[in-house]
């Protein structure tokens, strides 16, 4: 007997989209700077990189590496480094992660900064959620160009004391608006739905 199937191959259910709950911190950072970002796993790795660049209030001047266990990824274009895989090519997906796993990321490799990614859970996507969407986080990012990690530091001293020469140099420098303890999630969210699909 033939089965009403024959020759049309068997149709599989297509598996539920993932999403992944991501714990962005910026190493070294103290008080912690962080964010807790929900992102689709069928995103292109170059999209969590704007979207990393976007939560953390930084405008991509600098190089960017992915970096898991051997692999490196970014843009070969603008990479002062060799052996670097096309972020733009690569999706999220692509990646394996599972929860528990890590993967950092590097912007600007002189006085710059690390982000360790934790893939803290994994699961079906909900039926038309609007991703990648921030659902928490600690503190404004550090300005991408203030000298790297010790001179953040020293930054935040200075700002504590604005009386100081050097207080209101970096609050001239910073602007009036800059507040290192803010942190808008809502607002964070926001901008990331304008960024390109």
């Amino acid at each position: 007997m033939i089965s009403l199937h024959e020759g049309r191959g068997a149709r599989r259910k297509r598996p539920a989209a993932r999403a992944l709950t991501l714990l962005l911190r910026v190493n070294g950072c103290e008080p912690g700077v962080w964010r807790r970002l929900v992102v689709r796993e069928k995103m292109w790795l170059s999209q969590l990189h704007d979207s990393i660049q976007l939560v953390f209030d930084w405008y991509d001047y600098q190089t960017h590496t992915f970096i898991l266990e051997s692999r490196r990824f970014g843009n070969p274009v603008r990479s002062e480094e060799g052996g670097v895989e096309d972020d733009r090519d690569i999706m999220v997906s692509d990646l394996g992660l599972e929860p528990g796993q890590r993967l950092a990321y590097r912007y600007h490799f002189g006085e710059g900064w690390e982000v360790d990614i934790l893939v803290e859970s994994a699961g079906p996507a909900a039926k038309g959620a609007r991703l990648p969407v921030c659902v928490a986080g600690e503190r404004a990012g550090p300005p991408e160009d203030c000298g790297g990690l010790e001179a953040y530091h020293d930054m935040l001293a200075c700002l504590g004391d604005p009386a100081s020469a050097l207080g209101r140099e970096w609050r001239e420098w910073l602007g009036p608006d800059y507040d290192p303890a803010a942190c808008d999630p809502a607002r964070i969210t926001t901008a990331l739905r304008r960024l390109k699909r």
